[in-house]
């Protein structure tokens, strides 16, 4: 049994067969007609969890139990607090739920998302940069030093969600390639710099302007200077918004180097992806960005839903754009053990891609009920708001309390794993921590 309940044994247990895996694992059977509940298997799980599994006629067939889903284990980057390496090459890492519960994430606890090598700090010769800006759309290309677009152009701040595509991509079944990512490849800093739409207009943006592209001095993983690791974007509209920084300062200080120093575009409420790091180039284009990861299925989901583990052609499948609503629980850490009482404060953020969220709910009963929790208001638009709430145990045993957010176009969070993708982009289920109350 041991060997059975190791995070990633478990784990593939329940990505081949959830409800085997149930039964494997803790002996447990569901009601066959409500997949909820449980007919026996009960009294294993609750010796595994520390306590009864209080509301467990409410609990779904072939869930893992988020205090056995969690992972503790951290590494260590230069800079960088508790991250959580998923590899090195490109370095990849990312921060566990209860590191990001500042309303506004510190640069050491920003994930990371590469997809080349990062270049050296010695290669980062702010006096020397230059961005150049051109393409198909634009009348009068430019060449900017960086003191020139400090000078020439009225800086601009804004707290802005950036999140990766593949954030949750670690739930899916089947698995999809990729980074594993759980719930921490998302954070909230505050970006400085001047907007792209007035350097665009200085560039003579031209009527027949349908997307722009980056290219940044990141080097592709072969080594081979011919290739670029990365080069997407976003339609002209995002482009032109107000809070589409070109940026070079996060949290009031020049950008790290892992986070794109020092110059990088800050694009809120989409994929990560498209605020490219280490910026060296804007081209504006007549057509769709055709660069790396553009194409193909890099940042794209089906059209139209398919079933798990379907092929899905290229001409299927459609561009990432708004990121969906989303919430996490930055307190208290999955785990908690609480004794002596019976009320729990609970916090956390919600976000929405390019929409606002109207409203966060809380369940401590894997969603039979929900109660409301407080919402903020976003300092600005595309930034996260925070939520707090306040739970009561009605006895001794094991619980999960869930989040669920609501963005202003009704779209909720669903309780458990959206539709399928190839890639496994776009999970936005209700996150779920373990709390076991004595």
């Amino acid at each position: 049994m041991a060997r059975t309940m190791k995070k990633t044994g478990l784990h593939e247990l329940y990505h081949n067969n959830p409800i085997e895996a149930d039964r494997l694992v803790f002996g447990r059977e569901t009601n066959p007609v409500t997949r909820r509940g449980f007919m026996k298997g009960l009294s294993t799980m609750a010796t595994l969890l520390g306590g009864e599994v209080v509301f467990a006629q409410f609990m779904p067939a072939g869930l893992v139990p988020a205090a056995l889903a969690a992972t503790d284990d951290a590494f260590e980057i230069p800079g960088k607090e508790g991250l959580t390496i998923l590899n090195d090459k490109p370095l990849n890492a990312e921060t566990p739920a209860h590191l990001l519960d500042d309303s506004v994430t510190p640069a050491a606890r920003f994930f990371v998302r590469n997809n080349g090598l990062t270049p050296s700090a010695d290669s980062l010769n702010v006096d020397d940069w230059r961005l150049t800006i051109d393409g198909e759309a634009v009348s009068k290309p430019l060449e900017l030093d960086i003191a020139t677009l400090k000078k020439r152009y009225t800086h601009h701040s804004a707290q802005l969600v950036m999140e990766c595509g593949g954030n949750g991509r670690g739930e899916f079944f089947p698995p999809a390639r990729g980074n594993q990512w759980s719930t921490g490849a998302v954070a909230c800093a505050e970006w400085t710099g001047v907007r792209l739409r007035d350097v665009l207009e200085d560039a003579g943006i031209t009527d027949n302007a349908v997307y722009i592209g980056y290219y940044g001095a990141d080097k592709h993983l072969s080594g081979d200077p011919n290739k670029v690791p990365i080069s997407r974007g976003v339609p002209i509209a995002k482009a032109l918004e107000d809070e589409t920084l070109i940026a070079w300062s996060m949290n009031g200080d020049p950008i790290p180097v892992l986070h794109g120093f020092p110059l990088r575009l800050a694009i809120g409420g989409w994929p990560a992806s498209v605020s490219g790091k280490w910026l060296r180039r804007i081209t504006v284009r007549d057509r769709v960005h055709d660069g790396p990861k553009m194409t193909g299925q890099s940042y794209r989901v089906p059209c139209n839903p398919v079933g798990p583990g379907e092929e899905v052609p290229d001409e299927a499948m459609c561009i990432i754009e708004s990121m969906p609503v989303k919430s996490l629980i930055t307190y208290p850490k999955s785990g908690l053990m609480l004794s002596g009482k019976r009320q729990l404060a609970v916090r956390g953020h919600a976000w929405a891609g390019d929409l606002s969220v109207s409203g966060v709910e809380l369940s401590i009963d894997f969603g039979a009920s929900w109660q409301p929790a407080e919402l903020q208001s976003p300092p600005n638009r595309l930034a996260w708001q925070r939520f707090n709430g306040t739970v009561a145990f009605p006895k001794a045993g094991y619980y999960e309390i869930w989040a669920r957010a609501t963005d202003s176009a009704g779209n909720g969070q669903p309780t458990l794993l959206p539709g399928w993708n190839p890639r496994g982009y776009l999970n936005n289920a209700c996150h779920r921590i373990a709390v076991r109350v004595t």
